[in-house]
């Protein structure tokens, strides 16, 4: 456990290229040691053909996001992806659209979260 705790340490400062940690370990740890401080949930995202839930997570500092995308069209069939060292700006841009106005969740996801997939498997 105390490896996986620090590679995912390593994975979630974004310091090493290679893949290390399984995105599954990565999560856990995410949700463990961090605190979920803003949400997007299915009801917000109602109109989202693509996007299901997004938790941001303070880790350690820094902000990781768990991002639960839609498999189907309905999002009965989903699978959750995390995204390692956004910025408090990024995650703000993404979460109030101010410089947005008019687009939508999935729309400011791509242009703010999306790049910062972090590198596990």
């Amino acid at each position: 456990m105390k490896k996986v705790l620090i590679l995912a340490s390593i994975v979630f400062s974004l310091s090493v290229q290679s893949q290390s940690v399984s995105c599954e370990d990565l999560m856990d740890y995410v949700t463990t040691k961090g605190y979920n401080f803003q949400s997007v949930s299915s009801y917000q995202l109602y109109d989202s053909s693509w996007l299901n839930n997004v938790d941001a997570y303070k880790v350690e500092g820094r902000i990781a996001v768990i991002a639960e995308i839609k498999r189907d069209d309905i999002g009965f069939s989903t699978k959750k992806y995390v995204f390692c060292g956004i910025s408090e700006s990024r995650w703000d841009y993404f979460y109030y659209g101010l410089y947005d106005i008019g687009k939508s969740y999935g729309e400011r996801f791509h242009k703010y979260i999306i790049d910062y997939q972090c590198n596990c498997y």
